[in-house]
């Protein structure tokens, strides 16, 4: 997606096609509720704000930075650095805007019936709980790894595995609380927004818990075994490499 046909989409559209979007708009001020259908372009011209810097800033947001990458040939360094910047990060940015989303929508939208009541909370406390667990993970698993102590059998990635099993009930509480990420007819942008955000955060969730109990703990090239992690992700374990 190139800068240029991001500059002339509507803020509305990439308000709810692009989830982390809201929030560059927001830190920049721009209204993509009541001024959604104005171009990227024509809302950053009177606000002398660098269109063409804030598009790039759009386009990283929108890679997904796996695409065809065999991460069981990667080195444990190579994957623990993807780990972290790819997902660790993006869940720190994701989870404290999509709980703002979620309290606007259920204070906008209380009387409806298709309202996600109770989500905000949830969020949040799924934030509190990824928070921890990924500082766990960055303070003693990592560092442990790094050093070449073996994954398979250690009990840090014991307990690991147990708080993915409670991150993927944590998932689908999410979607149950959504009403299955639906958009209701006629959700304003920052409803649509919120379901994008809950959609993108659904799948990196779900692809994080893969690559770490299906490939780094399982020690990359070491014989490959079940998910395990009661996510629901329907993702088996990738084959060993051969030697």
């Amino acid at each position: 997606m190139t800068e240029s046909l991001l500059l002339d989409r509507s803020l509305g559209d990439l308000a709810r096609s692009i989830p982390g979007a809201t929030a560059l708009f927001h830190r920049h001020q721009l209204d993509f509720c009541c001024g959604g259908k104005k171009t990227l372009r024509d809302a950053t011209a009177p606000l002398a704000i660098d269109g063409a810097a804030l598009a790039a800033e759009l386009d990283a947001l929108g890679d997904t930075g796996d695409a065809g990458q065999d991460w069981r040939r990667a080195s444990v360094q190579e994957m623990i650095d993807h780990i972290l910047a790819r997902y660790h990060e993006r869940h720190r940015q994701q989870l404290p805007e999509l709980v703002r989303l979620a309290r606007r929508v259920e204070t906008v939208h209380a009387d409806r019936p298709e309202c996600p009541h109770g989500l905000a909370d949830h969020l949040a406390q799924m934030l509190d709980e990824l928070q921890d667990h990924m500082a766990k993970e960055e303070q003693i698993l990592f560092p442990m790894m790094l050093r070449g102590v073996p994954p398979v059998g250690l009990p840090p990635v014991h307990m690991m595995r147990i708080e993915h099993d409670a991150h993927g009930q944590a998932l689908a509480r999410m979607v149950t609380l959504a009403h299955g990420l639906a958009q209701p007819r006629g959700a304003c942008n920052t409803w649509r927004a919120l379901l994008a955000g809950l959609h993108t955060l659904r799948e990196d969730l779900m692809q994080h818990i893969h690559l770490e109990n299906n490939i780094l703990f399982d020690g990359l090239n070491a014989p490959a075994s079940g998910c395990g992690t009661g996510c629901g992700c329907g993702v088996s374990a990738a084959p060993a490499l051969a030697h």
